[in-house]
C-alpha cells in the first residue's frame, strides 16, 4: 500500500497560529469541554467553518479523549466550530451523521467501525457536497463510502506487528480479546495476530461493561491453562485484563493495543509487556485540519490512499519517553 507521510503536511500546518475553540461534544471518557478549551491565540484569517466529528466511542473510553484533544487543537488553529458527537450503536451513529447533514456542516470526519450501517447516509452527505474524511476504523472501505482520505493505522498490519513480536518472544497461545463484535478494525487486529501466531484464540466481551469484561476474561484464563498471553485491544480493556490475570492466578502475560497514561505507566513498571500505538491525537488533528485544507485551497491529502498514523510499538525500551506525552493527553 502506498503510504502518505503526515509529517510534511503537519509541517505546513504547524506554522499557523493558535486560537480559541468553541466545541460541542457528547459521549467520551471526559465531560464536554467548555469554549476556548484549547487555549487562546490568533486565528487563521479564513472564514469560520463548521466541522462534525462523529465517532463510535462508548462512554468512558479514554482513547477518544485523545482523538478529541487533537481535533480541538486543529479546530483552534483553523477557526473551526467543532461539533463532536458519538454513539457506539451503528444505527444511532448514522443518525448523528444525518443530523450533521441537516446542520449544513462544512465537513464531516467519521469513524467507520460498522461501514454498512453508514454507507447510505454518507452518500447523502457527499451528494449534498459535504466533504468527508474517515478516521480510526474502516480504512479498507473509506474511499468506497466517499471519504477523500482516511487517517488511522492499518489494523491488520498492526495485528501482524503484535503477532510477530509475540512469536519472537516465544508465545504460542495468545487470547485476543475483542470488546465489540463485528467492529471491522478490532476483528482485523486479532486476525493479524493469528496470522503470525496460529494458536491465537478470540474471546468476545462486552466492552461497555468492565465488570463483565473482567469476569469473562477471568473465566477464560481459568479454563485455558495453556494461555500464555492475553491481549487487550484498547487501554481500558487491557487494564481490566490485568485484574483478570490476578483473579485467575494465571501466569499469562499481558499485551495491548492503543495507549493512555495509565497503560504507559504499566509498561514502564513491567506489568504490560508492550502495546501498539496508533497515535489517535494525530487522527483527530489531521481529520479536522484536512477538512480545513480542503476548504482553504481544495487540497486533498493522501493522494487517494490512507494516511497511516501507526502502528508503532511502545515497550520497555521507549515507554518512559512516551509516558510524559501520555500524561499530557497527546499519546
Amino acid at each position: 500500500m502506498k503510504k502518505f507521510s503526515w509529517r510534511k503536511a503537519a509541517l505546513v500546518a504547524a506554522v499557523v497560529p493558535m486560537m480559541a475553540l468553541s466545541a460541542c461534544s457528547s459521549q467520551g471518557g471526559k465531560p464536554a469541554d467548555s469554549a476556548n478549551a484549547a487555549g487562546g491565540g490568533q486565528a487563521v484569517s479564513t472564514p469560520r467553518m463548521k466541522v462534525a466529528l462523529i465517532t463510535h466511542a462508548a462512554a468512558g473510553d479514554t482513547f477518544w479523549d485523545i482523538v478529541r484533544k487533537g481535533a480541538e487543537e486543529a479546530s483552534a488553529k483553523d477557526n473551526v466550530d467543532l461539533l463532536y458527537t458519538s454513539d457506539p450503536e451503528a444505527g444511532r451513529q448514522a443518525q448523528l451523521v444525518q443530523q450533521a447533514i441537516d446542520q449544513k456542516v462544512d465537513g464531516i470526519a467519521v469513524t467507520l467501525a460498522t461501514p454498512d450501517a453508514l454507507k447510505d447516509v454518507l452518500k447523502k452527505a457527499t451528494d449534498a457536497g459535504i466533504p468527508v474524511v474517515s478516521l480510526n476504523a474502516g480504512e479498507s472501505v473509506s474511499a468506497q463510502l466517499g471519504a477523500f482520505t482516511h487517517f488511522g493505522s492499518n489494523e491488520k498490519l498492526a495485528g501482524e506487528a503484535v503477532g510477530t513480536k509475540l512469536a519472537s518472544q516465544g508465545f504460542k497461545h495468545p487470547v485476543c480479546v475483542i470488546q465489540q463484535q463485528g467492529h471491522v478494525g478490532l476483528e482485523a487486529r486479532c486476525a493479524g495476530v493469528k496470522a503470525k501466531v496460529p494458536g491465537t484464540e478470540i474471546l468476545y466481551v462486552d466492552g461497555k461493561d468492565m465488570t463483565s469484561v473482567q469476569s469473562t476474561a477471568t473465566a477464560k484464563l481459568q479454563a485455558a491453562k495453556d494461555a500464555d498471553v492475553i491481549i487487550g485491544l484498547g487501554a481500558p480493556i487491557t487494564l481490566t485484563l490485568l485484574k483478570s490475570v490476578t483473579d485467575a492466578s494465571s501466569s499469562a502475560k499481558v499485551a495491548s493495543f492503543d495507549l493512555n497514561a495509565d497503560l504507559a505507566q504499566k509498561i514502564v513498571d513491567g506489568s504490560v509487556i508492550f502495546t501498539v500505538d496508533q497515535q489517535p491525537w494525530l487522527q483527530g488533528y489531521m481529520s479536522v485540519d484536512s477538512l480545513w485544507q480542503a476548504k482553504r485551497g481544495g487540497f486533498k491529502l493522501g493522494g487517494g490512499q490512507p494516511v497511516l498514523t501507526g502502528p508503532t510499538i511502545v515497550d520497555k525500551s521507549n515507554a518512559s519517553d512516551v509516558l510524559k506525552f501520555a500524561q499530557q493527553g497527546v499519546r
